[in-house]
């Protein structure tokens, strides 16, 4: 027999208590949540350690409403507080942010979302599970508006990547509560006469001031002064798109920049980041980030990323342009709203399910994805995709067993130029079995019976019976060709 649990012990206080967590009620400019100068009702969206989101209420919005019911005569007594399987604990969390709704709409859409968005998470690459718990923790920091951000990017002569030849930087810091904006470009004196053969050189086209030309020890003397400098005024978060090279850049002997302290974890704070013993320096990759609101295990490249963040660019491969374009995407994304209510909004019904076992990515036209592109143009992901007709690893096309088959404009083929009449010996080419005139007739095949060659009167006939092949009366048997004993004939 289930047992009954009596949750509010007057079952009179449950109508004030649905009323005032009502959907039109909470995003009411009086409601007593309402914090002054908001422009909504602010609530945290909380990952659990399986990755699910769920919007919440903090122990103090909790604690207020009881009181208030209670204080307002709604409430005959004071409402006890949740039982404790609805209490979530900093413990039971990868991490929460808050979020603002203005409007009962917006708020009835954001839940309906994450609980499909939850069904979705299933079978989600473990990969893409571990960006997106750093995306949202990205989030969580840059909404603290503490510390430096910082993106660098470094740009080396394409035939000897120990050649450097430009430096950029762009930072967004916080003092006193105001933000701050920084942005440079340093060129290499005497590496100006090095000319790109596969990169462009676009190191005299810095589009965000004036670019400093320096001498190797200034370029070297110029980026440590800049690191040392802004690792003081932590927490110190260094970005990049795609770290790898540019880390490889900084440890060089020519930057030989002191990264004792670099961490590619992130702290559960601000506040946390400065307890540590010595000054840490965090890194950021917006390639990671993109990949994580994109739904897929490859990362793109900075222009791709920029163009489908609605960020302009111009000159990429400039080191102070790249490092500006990257420092603006960071900002796009960590600004935003959490993960899956962003991916919504920038890319409406985009949304498809990564792979047969569950979670989601985005899919992109092929405009989409190439402005060049036209709308009649071959969409390759698709053809070359998991739903287009070949198989994505062997290049065969589905549902044809052992056959590799190509499509042409005179119809079906193997690979060795033969018709295929047959698809895994049920289904037949052409309604009537026949491929461009061939078909079969007790085990005799005949193609293109009657084809002129080259506009002559030549009629070339050819025909295979038994697994021999005639061609204009010559026979192949087995890889072995005859005609008239010394003459070869010219296979159909």
């Amino acid at each position: 027999m289930p047992i009954r649990v009596k949750v509010l012990p007057n079952p009179e206080d449950a109508a004030p208590l649905k009323a005032i967590l009502a959907y039109d009620a909470l995003v009411d400019p009086n409601h007593p949540l309402r914090l002054p100068g908001s422009k909504g009702i602010e609530l945290s969206i909380g990952t659990l350690l399986n990755g699910e989101a769920r919007l919440l209420f903090s122990s103090a919005q909790v604690e207020y409403v009881r009181y208030w019911l209670h204080a307002m005569g709604l409430t005959k007594e004071l409402l006890p507080l949740p039982y404790s399987d609805c209490l979530l604990t900093a413990s039971s969390l990868q991490h929460y942010s808050p979020v603002v709704y203005s409007d009962a709409f917006a708020l009835r859409s954001a839940i309906k979302l994450i609980d499909k968005n939850n069904k979705r998470l299933k079978g989600t690459d473990t990969n893409v599970t571990a960006r997106r718990l750093v995306f949202e923790r990205i989030r969580s920091l840059w909404a603290e508006k503490r510390g430096v951000w910082c993106a660098l990017d470094f740009e080396a002569w394409d035939r000897d990547h120990t050649v450097l030849t430009e430096f950029g930087w762009s930072l967004t810091k916080w003092e006193d509560g105001k933000e701050i904006e920084e942005m440079g470009h340093l060129v290499v004196k005497e590496h100006q006469h090095y000319t790109n053969t596969y990169v462009p050189n676009h190191g005299k086209s810095y589009n965000f001031g004036t670019s400093e030309i320096v001498t190797r020890g200034e370029f070297k003397e110029c980026i440590n002064t800049l690191l040392n400098s802004l690792v003081k005024q932590g927490p110190f978060f260094l970005v990049f798109h795609d770290n790898n090279q540019d880390i490889k850049y900084l440890r060089s002997s020519s930057i030989d920049a002191e990264l004792p302290n670099l961490w590619f974890s992130l702290p559960d704070s601000c506040d946390a980041a400065l307890k540590t013993p010595e000054p840490m320096i965090y890194v950021v990759d917006t390639a990671d980030l993109f990949a994580a609101l994109e739904g897929r295990t490859d990362k793109r490249g900075l222009e791709r990323v920029c163009r489908h963040l609605q960020i302009r660019t111009e000159f990429l491969h400039n080191a102070g342009n790249d490092a500006r374009y990257t420092h603006l995407a960071l900002a796009s994304m960590a600004s935003g709203d959490p993960l899956d209510m962003q991916r919504e909004k920038r890319w409406p019904n985009h949304t498809q399910p990564a792979n047969a076992n569950g979670g989601m990515r985005v899919k992109f036209s092929r405009t989409e994805e190439d402005s060049d592109a036209t709308a009649d143009s071959d969409d390759e992901d698709w053809i070359t995709g998991r739903d287009g007709p070949y198989d994505p690893v062997t290049g065969i096309l589905k549902g044809t067993n052992d056959i590799n088959v190509t499509i042409g404009t005179k119809g079906v083929s193997d690979v060795n130029g033969k018709p295929v009449g047959e698809v895994n010996g049920a289904e037949k080419v052409n309604s009537a079995g026949k491929i461009n005139g061939a078909g079969k007739a007790n085990g005799t095949e005949k193609v293109s019976g009657e084809e002129k060659v080259n506009g002559g009167e030549e009629v070339v006939t050819a025909e295979k019976t038994n697994g021999v092949e005639k061609v204009n009366g010559a026979e192949k048997d087995n890889g072995a060709e005859q005609a008239d004993d010394s003459e070869k004939a010219t296979e159909a």
